[in-house]
């Protein structure tokens, strides 16, 4: 017998778009590498989605995990599967994400947000996937823990210094750097982009190498310097305005700086996460308590304070400002700096919720409340008693001397 070998074609309809002249999909599933910082927002866009298609579902496996740890982050409509409304302080990933026009967000991604990120349909088609890998700012000896320098070596990309975070005082500027392995071994699979080059806690980096143990927990760098620059001169206000308020009796010197005041009330013992508005991780931000600056490199280097200690404040690499817990004494204002402009202020109240175990006599304050009530309770008996003794009769044995 002989071995016949048999070629057939595939032809695509006629009235199905042609995905690949807009964007070099890939023609097997292969993983884009993304690398970012811990505490950021992380977009994945959903690339090569057919326009026919109107909802997409995400999944999400760990780094060398197999299928039985696949989870689905979306149902089959698109919808995420758990409520946001304890968003960003839960660590859980399902309650930090969003599907926005077919991009999946990450608020506040963490080490353990990292892993392969798929996107596809209800009909078990796979659109683009995501090798990602988020990196914490701690240091990574330049040529690994004993590794041979002919498999690989490390490097470190740096970002541009930002911007002074504040502007006619004292700021700060920062400046990070993501971790990445140089080397020919790298998964074929996880490198499309770079040949040669993928993230520190990329599944592109062999096992052999040895680095599962550090993963993307020790990668990433953080330097900050101090800086002073000048207030640039604020823009003359429009003919327009001018004249409005002049029709309403106001100078132009009087008017008034617009930061907008929010307001925000936190159960104390809980993890408080505030972000400034309009910020993202490329752009400077700074905060200050009432009229302290909180500087990054007083208050903590690279996640921990000068003991050594985790800081219970910091700000992360997402520029949120963290109290891991919140306590009652953290009640204030909060004044938050972007691109060196005070943009926001934040009043903010912790309060100490009651029940679940928890006393009265636990709240700081309930000496101080206690003796009020004290104070005020004595003042009515006073108040009380003069009142019934100046309506009483006169005693029987003076009546006789009137």
């Amino acid at each position: 017998k002989k071995n016949v070998l048999v070629v057939c074609s595939y032809e695509a309809p006629e009235d199905k778009e042609d995905v690949f002249a807009r964007r070099a999909c890939p023609a097997f599933l292969s993983f884009t590498n993304a690398a970012y910082l811990a505490g950021v927002t992380v977009e994945l866009p959903c690339h090569c989605k057919p326009p026919q298609v109107h909802s997409v579902v995400w999944f999400h496996k760990k780094h060398w995990g197999g299928s039985e740890d696949t989870r689905l982050l979306s149902d089959h409509h698109g919808n995420k599967l758990l409520d946001s409304s304890r968003v960003p302080h839960s660590g859980d990933l399902r309650s930090r994400f969003s599907i926005r026009l077919f991009s999946l967000l990450i608020f506040r991604a963490g080490p353990d947000d990292s892993g392969v990120y798929l996107c596809g349909s209800a009909h078990r088609d796979f659109f683009y996937g995501y090798d990602l890998d988020i990196q914490e700012a701690h240091t990574l000896p330049a040529d690994g823990p004993g590794a041979p320098q002919p498999l690989y070596r490390f490097f470190t990309s740096y970002r541009r210094w930002s911007v002074c975070d504040r502007c006619g005082e004292p700021g700060e500027q920062v400046r990070a750097g993501l971790c990445y392995v140089h080397s020919r071994f790298l998964h074929v699979r996880y490198r499309r982009t770079n040949h040669t080059a993928a993230s520190c806690g990329s599944g592109a980096v062999p096992r052999a190498f040895g680095l599962s143990r550090l993963g993307s927990r020790g990668g990433a760098e953080m330097e900050v310097r101090r800086c002073q620059v000048k207030c640039p001169p604020q823009p003359p206000p429009s003919p327009k305005l001018l004249a409005l308020m002049a029709f309403l009796g106001y100078s132009s010197s009087s008017r008034p700086a617009e930061v907008p005041v929010y307001y925000l009330n936190h159960p104390a013992e809980r993890v408080l996460t505030l972000g400034c508005p309009g910020a993202r991780p490329n752009l400077a931000v700074a905060w200050d308590r009432e009229s302290e600056p909180i500087y990054r490199s007083e208050h903590h280097v690279l996640g921990r304070n000068v003991s050594g200690a985790p800081p219970r404040l910091l700000i992360d690499m997402g520029h949120h400002l963290v109290f891991t817990p919140a306590k009652t004494e953290d009640s204030g204002v909060y004044y938050c700096w972007l691109q060196g402009r005070r943009t926001a202020e934040i009043r903010l109240l912790v309060y100490v919720r009651l029940g679940r175990g928890q006393s009265v006599t636990s709240h700081p304050d309930f000496l101080l409340a206690l003796r009020m009530v004290l104070a005020a309770y004595s003042v009515m008996t006073a108040v009380f008693t003069l009142l019934v003794l100046l309506r009483a009769p006169c005693c029987p044995l003076f009546q006789g001397f009137i």
